[in-house]
């Protein structure tokens, strides 16, 4: 390994796999500091709803490190994950308002995003399992 240089995947270098990482990384910060916001300014308001946006920024970071590094078993791990909080908390968002009375990420399954979060996790699992090591 060259100094300085991180080991990655080379298929993420360029492509499709460039473009799920760059999309990851967005969504982590964008993530990130949509929970730091809540969470320092309202957290008293929908602590539920909040936490729950702490965990999606927190998914979105390790698949974006996972991605850029190579991890494939971490990120398949990690899509999955996404994939089960997306539809549980799109779920019990449309279905118990009362306990979310303030959306997250995953809300209406990502609905505030135009539902990118209920296609990522697909998208990602496509790419990482078509690319069997």
């Amino acid at each position: 390994m060259e100094r300085g240089r991180v080991s990655g995947d080379p298929a993420v270098r360029s492509g499709p796999g460039r473009v799920l990482v760059a999309v990851y990384g967005v969504f982590a910060l964008a993530a990130t500091s949509r929970a730091a916001v809540q969470i320092a300014t309202r957290f008293g308001e929908a602590p539920l709803a909040y936490a729950l946006s702490a965990v999606a920024a927190v998914v979105y970071i390790v698949l974006t490190v996972a991605l850029a590094r190579g991890a494939r078993r971490v990120a398949i791990a990690a899509c999955l994950i996404e994939l089960a909080g997306v539809l549980i908390v799109g779920t019990l968002s449309l279905t118990d308002a009362t306990a979310f009375p303030h959306a997250t990420v995953w809300s209406g399954y990502g609905s505030g995003y135009g539902f990118v979060p209920l296609v990522l996790p697909l998208l990602g699992l496509f790419w990482l399992l078509r690319r069997r090591h």
